[in-house]
């Protein structure tokens, strides 16, 4: 049935599947998706939606890259909103609101319209692996399908068990079965593995809730969207979310179900994601607050189904229900489905490269949440860079591997590689050192030339970015260059309790005070007449006005990345015998001889390598 060998063999149709086989097939390598249920590719398992603080950053990073995150999101989205507007440029992260079956159908139809992709669905029960490599697939119905490269990407569904209450039975999913036989496999091939656990709240009718009782939730006004190509458009219409609280009442009614919570009593053994807890955990964690906040959430254009963004629990259902009917608008609520946790089987990621290739079977590749992540965008993002590097890796080419400068994917796969976790992982901001840099607005200008190298992203892509980086290079030196007149300027300097000007004076300096903007900039006339003559789009305006008013923030950060970029300039070599170096520390020792550090760089943010065992390091390699 299979007789040819596929390039690349990609396991889980998921977030992390989805993109890993769109990015493998695009660059021209021969790949089969295979999953368990084929209804359910791209499938948004938990909330309905894309993006947010950091993850909306990494979405236009995968757009930038050429993946189809940022698309899809864009032509299924119900609603847009740029988070953080109020903080600085570096804060801001785009979010939208997705139509959960539309995303997981239009996801579908980009991929069957991808040249080199086959498909076939079933269940995956092990890997074939001869003297270390990976040379395919073992499936439930005793086919073996072979293959060059294998990137695993099976989210939830390793040995998963979903816990309502008492109630506890296999899956991956509701309504879905778990997927078994791999993990043993790995393990036997020396793998470590572990347990997760992450859930989500309960599905409601929204026919039975008062809205007009919630606090309205509306989109931006002048929506913007994701992807950075003109193939798709911001919204028109949007629908609204809703918000409502919990009470006192709502918490002493989920408290009579604590001695039945898996969460409490001890049938949930593993770590759950700390910045996402279940209402239970929020109750027992912050018991001095008296309420918090739940998010009501549309499923779509056209359903009636919502989300209930807050309330993730898996306490028994008659629990759920009784205390979701003492929120404010939820009195004649009707469940659709329940809450529930669901744990899992993940493999603590310092056991690969920064390829996302393990150290231990070449040509096998992690991505997702078998790499202890959670998130739709992180999980598309590491399934990008899989199938990039698989391909790559095939045609014997040079790893495609992002630094900590120049993407917030850079920073996550550096995090996992090298500090590994033991909790499921999240990006923020706060994880990145270059946050200035590493902006929602310039992810094309970081990013899509790379790509383009590597063969994935298109000319049409490439040349729209190069047309908005010229654009918004020569609108800033307009600034720099352009005087204005004090009788020109000091009416909206005096408007804005700005100090007036008592001379001519350049146009940037001017622009660059906090409290002047773009929009004031609009309203001088000639200023104006330029944005109108080369057609400049909001993009462009955006990203001159960022250039201007943070251009000594961005300086300063680009000169502290290529100070630290100095050490990554330093390799170590592969296999480096630690035990040698006496001078170290044991517990570094015991650290570096574990991640086995491809730089001196990366060892420095190893947990427990001190700036001593660094210099110790630096010493050795002749520095």
């Amino acid at each position: 049935m299979f007789t040819e060998k596929y390039d690349v063999i990609v396991v889980g149709a998921g977030h992390a599947g989805s993109e890993a086989a769109a990015a493998a097939a695009n660059l021209g390598s021969k790949t089969l998706l295979i999953t368990m249920n084929l209804q359910n590719i791209a499938q948004m398992s938990c909330n309905p939606a894309m993006g947010g603080i950091a993850k909306g950053q990494i979405v236009r990073e995968i757009d930038a890259l050429g993946g189809y995150s940022g698309i899809v999101s864009d032509k299924s989205a119900i609603q847009f909103k740029m988070l953080n507007k109020s903080k600085g440029p570096a804060m801001w992260s785009p979010r939208v609101q997705s139509d959960r079956m539309w995303f997981s159908q239009t996801w579908r139809e980009l991929l069957e319209q991808t040249e080199n992709l086959d498909f076939y669905q079933e269940m995956v029960s092990g890997i074939v692996v001869k003297n270390n490599q990976i040379v395919g697939v073992k499936t439930s119905l005793g086919l073996t399908i072979k293959a060059k490269t294998v990137i695993l990407t099976n989210g939830t569904f390793l040995n998963g068990i979903i816990h309502i209450g008492d109630k506890q039975f296999g899956g991956g999913r509701a309504g879905e079965k778990a997927a078994t036989g791999i993990t043993k496999e790995l393990e036997q091939l020396g793998f470590v593995s572990g347990r997760m656990k992450t859930g989500t709240p309960p599905r409601v009718d929204g026919r039975s809730l008062d809205f007009s009782k919630m606090v309205i939730q509306p989109g931006d006004v002048n929506p913007s969207k994701f992807s950075y190509l003109p193939i798709t458009k911001p919204l028109v219409n949007q629908r609204d979310c809703f918000m409502s609280y919990t009470s006192e009442e709502v918490h002493d009614l989920l408290r009579t179900g604590f001695d039945r919570s898996p969460m409490f009593n001890g049938a949930i053994k593993s770590v759950g994601p700390r910045y996402c807890p279940s209402i239970e955990d929020k109750i027992n964690r912050f018991a001095d607050k008296n309420r918090h906040q739940l998010f009501v959430e549309p499923e779509g254009w056209n359903t009636i189904e919502y989300y209930i963004n807050g309330f993730s629990t898996s306490l028994p259902e008659e629990v759920q229900f009784e205390a979701l009917r003492k929120v404010k608008g939820f009195e004649k609520v009707k469940l659709f489905r329940p809450g529930y946790a669901i744990e899992y089987d993940y493999f603590p990621p310092t056991q690969l490269q920064h390829t996302l290739e393990t150290k231990l079977v070449s040509g096998l590749f992690f991505a997702g949440q078998i790499n202890g992540t959670t998130g739709y965008e992180e999980a598309a993002s590491q399934g990008l860079i899989a199938g990039i590097n698989a391909h790559l890796k095939i045609n014997q080419k040079q790893p495609f591997i992002l630094k900590r400068d120049e993407a917030y994917i850079g920073v996550l796969i550096d995090d996992l590689i090298t500090k590994g976790t033991e909790e499921p992982y999240r990006m923020f901001t706060s994880r990145a050192e270059y946050r200035t840099l590493l902006r929602q607005d310039n992810a094309d200008f970081r990013l899509t030339t790379k790509s383009y190298i590597i063969g994935l992203a298109t000319e049409e892509r490439l040349r729209v970015m190069e047309k908005k980086q010229k654009q918004s290079k020569d609108f800033v030196a307009f600034f720099k260059q352009t005087s204005i007149r004090p009788e020109v300027i000091n009416p909206i300097l005096e408007n804005k309790n700005s100090a007036l000007v008592k001379q001519s004076d350049k146009l940037f300096k001017v622009f660059s005070r906090p409290n002047i903007t773009m929009k004031d900039m609009r309203s001088i006339d000639f200023v104006s007449e330029y944005i109108l003559a080369n057609n400049l789009s909001e993009e462009v305006l955006e990203q001159t006005e960022i250039q201007i008013k943070y251009s000594g923030y961005i300086a300063k950060e680009k000169n502290n990345a290529d100070k630290l970029n100095r050490l990554e300039g330093i390799k170590i070599p592969k296999n480096f015998d630690y035990s040698k170096l006496k001078s170290l520390s044991y517990e570094a020792r015991e650290k570096l001889t574990e991640i086995q550090p491809v730089t001196v760089s990366q060892a420095s943010r190893i947990s427990g390598v001190s700036p001593n065992d660094i210099s110790v390091l630096l010493v050795y390699m002749g520095r």
